[in-house]
This record gives structure tokens, sequence and C-alpha cells, in this order.
């Protein structure tokens, strides 16, 4: 039978290679998406960005792999869900104070993106409350 991969990894010798991976990936998450973006600025080439923003979605994936092979967040899907939907619809509160000091430093395309990021974590929260309501037992 196979073993679960979740926690297949915690309190092993690979934890802390497994933990350096998931922190690489991560990061490799941040800094593809964050090139895809600079390379729209400077109006590179379309695929450029596409191809960057592609890569940051497996590296994002490849970082979840990790943290379930060191079992970093408990078992508890449906309670994690819940904590993470307080924390989506935080996202006003936390935001629009950030979409303010990007107008006063004359950024309206960077106060309407973080604008839009609001909009998106409150829908998370929302799509993470339904997802609970429909599926929890």
């Amino acid at each position: 039978m196979e073993k679960k991969l979740y926690g297949l990894t915690k309190g092993t010798e690979l934890e802390k290679m497994i933990t350096a991976a998931a922190n690489a990936e991560a990061n490799g998450t941040k800094q593809y998406y964050a090139l895809a973006r600079m390379a729209r600025e400077q109006q590179l080439p379309e695929e450029v960005s596409n191809t960057l923003e592609q890569m940051a979605d497996q590296e994002s994936n490849h970082a979840g792999f990790y943290a379930m092979l060191n079992g970093t967040y408990p078992e508890d899907i449906y309670g994690i869900m819940e904590k993470a939907a307080k924390g989506e619809y935080a996202a006003e509160k936390v935001l629009a104070p950030l979409a303010e000091a990007l107008r006063a430093l004359g950024s309206e395309e960077g106060a309407k993106q973080v604008e839009e990021f609001i909009r998106q974590e409150i829908h998370h929260g929302e799509l993470l409350e339904q997802l609970i309501k429909k599926y929890r037992k």
C-alpha cells in the first residue's frame, strides 16, 4: 500500500531539505510573477510575460507539494479554510491604506491594482465559505 504524502518527510533527515525547497519555490513564485509584471511594464513581447507567469504557477504548485510532504499545515482543511476566509475578508482594512499610499506616490495604476486585489481577496473569502458550507460534514 502506497504511503500518504502528507507529512511523509516530517521528522526525517529530509525535512530540512524539503523546507528549503518549499521556501525556494515560494520565492521563485514571487520572482517570476514580478518579472512577468516588469516585462509587461517594459512592453516586452507577451510571450515573455506569459511564460514567466506559467513558471510562477508551477513554482507555487511545487511549494505546496513540499509543504504537504513536511506536514507544514494541520490536516484540518476546513479549519484552515475558516481561518483563511477571515484573513481574506480583512483585505480591505489592511490593503486600502496601501492603495491610498500608492495614489499619494502618484501611481493610480498601482492603487487600482491593489483595489482589484482587495476585491479578489474578499471573493476568496466567499469561495472558501461556500466550499465549507457545501462540503463540510
